[in-house]
């Protein structure tokens, strides 16, 4: 059920020669009158998106997920700067 201050993930669904490809696009929260924000970090190539209970953070990082790279923030979460 969709409650305030609901957190929500949303996502792009690519199918691929191996099958469904998932891309974290953004993240989603519930306003107190039902309605959605919706703040993406990339736009779908086909124009779909998929909404969906967001699981906690710590289940997310513990089964390896958080994005291609298995980090929260994706590369944006990289340090920059000087090799390591």
């Amino acid at each position: 059920m969709l409650t305030a201050g609901k957190r929500l993930a949303v996502f792009s669904i690519r199918e691929g020669k191996g099958g469904s490809i998932w891309v974290r696009a953004g993240s989603a929260f519930v306003n107190k009158d039902g309605s959605l924000n919706v703040l993406l970090d990339v736009l779908p190539l086909d124009g779909k998106l998929h909404v969906r209970e967001a699981g906690d953070k710590k289940d997310t990082v513990q089964a390896g997920g958080g994005g291609r790279y298995g980090l929260d923030g994706g590369l944006d979460s990289l340090p920059v700067g000087g090799h390591s």
